[in-house]
Formats: structure tokens, sequence, C-alpha cells
């Protein structure tokens, strides 16, 4: 009898999951449910007949992981505790290495290590491929389940086995886990009113720390401002709007989203009560530039706001909506794909900068070399802030000869 509750328990939760579409044209009803049939069906043999007993739960857990691993790299299901992690993320504390991680191909990828972080430190790369959590082949895991293996205690450790173009066979890592506390905004002053601003993600808190350290810059004298987004994996889409909406008029499309589910489609634009929208601009990205990011330099690409430098961004167009679940779990569901202002997605394709500058190739054998003490000597060692420079001093040349010709002439009789 309580075989029959949990797989009855099971049959009503798939089929309310997909009420949304049972609406749709193209969905046939009784073809759906005689599919839900044959799951039941195969639920209940491997629940008698398996060589090995396994606990209802687990199996339905199992099934749904496996429903969602077929969609796309970005859904995936939450067990209990899986679901209350993801609830730290966008706070801007939480334990484990400093890592943002996807699936691109079905191979876990690193987006980005998160500047000062362990696992900025150990030297990870964008687009390094986990091969091994320790010792753990990552094929076929998914992403809640990495997440998992590598968060951790503090002071506890990991081995994290990567490949990466130029290696022939994986590298390990041992990375110490530390209670992560990103400060989403650092800046500095570059001299002859040029500020530099770095957005390391986008979290809850980030607009309202660039508000500060935009009011502190303006009362400096600020004239012209490079936006850093490079390595940033993304965050909240509410950040990002809001980061976006400080740069262009008030009114103007930062970002729109369009899904199957009309509620997904969506509008965000500006309505900054104080913004720099006749600030000269520009705005760094890399390979490691993912999602929140690329609304961002989107938005102020096709407005013309900015100038964006540096290479190709990472291609995460797509929305996830988090559904919690009656026992504690939940839904992480891919539920729309963003769109610049200008019609663009960037989903798979990523925001090309207006000038490419590539940086020099690491040696892969060889870790990254960390920053000095010095963080203006080491930004005046970057080619990419130095173009950007260079490209804020012509803009300002640029400014300064319309200024001349837009003065009236005087006439002599």
């Amino acid at each position: 009898m309580k075989k029959a509750l949990v797989i009855g328990s099971l049959l009503v939760v798939l089929t309310l999951s997909l009420g949304g579409s049972a609406a749709s044209k193209s969905t046939n009803g009784s073809a759906t449910y005689e599919q839900l049939r044959l799951f039941t069906e195969v639920l209940s043999i491997v629940q008698n007949q398996y060589v090995d007993e396994v606990p209802p739960k687990e199996l339905i857990y199992s099934a749904i992981k496996g429903t969602l691993r077929g969609l796309d790299p970005h859904s995936s299901f939450l067990d209990p505790e899986s679901y209350r992690e993801m609830q730290v993320e966008t706070s801007g504390s939480f334990g484990g290495l400093g890592i943002e991680i996807t699936l691109k191909d079905d191979i876990l990828t690193v987006v980005a290590p998160i500047e000062g972080t362990p696992a900025y430190r150990a030297g990870l790369h964008t687009g390094d491929r986990i091969v091994k959590i320790d010792g753990l082949v990552t094929k076929d895991m998914s992403l809640p389940d990495a997440v998992k293996r590598m968060r951790g205690k503090p002071g506890s450790k990991v081995t994290i086995s990567v490949m990466r173009e130029g290696l022939t066979e994986p590298r390990d890592y041992e990375i110490t886990r530390e209670q992560i506390r990103v400060q989403s905004v650092r800046s500095h002053d570059m001299g002859g009113g040029i500020f530099y601003i770095r957005l390391r993600q986008f979290q809850e808190q980030t607009p309202s720390d660039l508000d500060q350290t935009l009011d502190r810059f303006a009362k400096a004298g600020m004239r012209s401002l490079i936006l850093d987004l490079r390595n940033n994996p993304g965050g909240l889409l509410t950040a990002a709007v809001e980061v976006s909406e400080k740069f262009v008029d008030d009114g103007k499309l930062v970002v729109y989203t369009e899904g199957r589910v009309r509620n997904q489609n969506m509008r965000f634009s500006a309505h900054a009560k104080k913004g720099y929208n006749a600030l000269p601009m520009v705005v760094l990205v890399n390979q490691g530039s993912a999602s929140a990011s690329e609304i961002v330099a989107g938005a102020l690409q096709d407005w013309g706001r900015a100038m964006v430098v540096g290479t190709q961004t990472f291609g995460k167009g797509s929305v996830q909506t988090i559904i919690p679940l009656s026992d504690g779990s939940g839904l992480r569901l891919t539920t729309a794909k963003y769109f610049t202002p200008k019609g663009r997605s960037i989903h798979g394709k990523g925001i090309t900068p207006d000038i490419v500058v590539e940086l020099p190739k690491l040696d892969p054998t060889k870790d990254r070399p960390l920053p000095g003490p010095d963080p203006i000597e080491e930004l005046k060692k970057d080619i990419q802030v130095q173009r950007a420079l260079d490209v804020i001093k012509t803009m300002r040349v640029m400014e300064q000869q319309r200024a001349v010709q837009s003065q009236p002439t005087a006439t002599s009789r």
C-alpha cells in the first residue's frame, strides 16, 4: 500500500509540473498520460526487482535528476541540502573555493575563479575542464552535485583535477576551503580624472556598493570611467539591471526576457534616480564574463554608452528560475532567454567587443602569476587596461573637438 502511495504521489507531481504545457496546442494530453503510466511501470519494476533495495525517495530523486539533465546544462534538481546552500550563493558569503562552474558540452567547466579566493590563488583558469573531484570522475555529474562536493568546512581540503588546452594529462590542484566573502566592488584612481571600478560578482549589495563608490569618485573629480567585468561570472539579474541603469537614460530598455510562459516575458528598463548617463566609459570583458556581466556589457554597447574592450564573453544568456518544492527541495529550471535592447541573443554567442585585445597566452603548465602588493602597478602592466586608457583619452580629444566646433564663430564687417 505504501508503494502505491509513493508512485501515485509521483504521478501527481509530474502531472502538475507538466500543467503549464498541457494547455499548449502542441502537447497531446493523452500521450503524456500514457508516457507517465510507462514511467510509473518502470519505477515499480525497479523498486520490486532491482538487485539491491533502493529507498523510494532516492529512486524519485534520481528520476527527477535524469529528467532535468536531459533538458540543458543549467536546469537541475536541488535536494533540500543543495537548495539551502543555493540560497546563500547570492549573499556574498559562503564556504568553498570561490569558483563559478557550468556544464559546457556536458563537461564541468570553469567559468571564472573569483579574484582573491582559494581557487584563484591556486591557479585555476577560465575554461579549465574539471575531470575529477577528490578522485571521483565528474562525467555525468550534475552541477549541484559538483558544487556540493567542492564545498565543505573551512580549513578542509579538496583535490580538483583539470584538463586545459596545452596539457597532455590532468593536473591536480589541492585547495583548502575558506569562508568565501566576496567584496563585489573594487576601485582605484588612475589619475587625470580617470577612475577604475571592478565588479567581481553581481550580488544583492552590488548596486548600493557601486552607488557609494561612484558618489565618492564624483566628489573627487571623476571625468571618465573604466568598468571592469572580466572574470565576473554573473549573479543576480536584478543587480545587473540596477548597475546598468546608472549609466543609461531613464526609461531606456536594459534587457528583456522571452519564455514559453507569459510571466517569463519581461522587460527591464532604467529607472535611475541619479545616473551617470553622459560619463565617457570603457567596459572590459573576457571569456570569464558571463550572464549578468553580459547583460550590462550588451546594454551599454547597444545604447552606445561605452566602448567594450577585451575578448569574446562566455555566452550564457538563459534565465534560471528557482522553484521551491514541498519537501524542502527545489528546481533550478531554465525558463527564458534574455536579449539585449537591440534584440541580440547572447546565449551560446557572447558579446563581441568593439575593440578586441587578446592577452598573451599563459603557459598551461604554470600557474597564473598572483598580483603584486601595488594594484595600480598591476593595472599599468595590464595591456587591456592600458588599451582602455588609450580609448578614453581618444574620447576626450574627440569631445573637445566637438565642443570647439559647436561654438559660434564671430564675423567681422
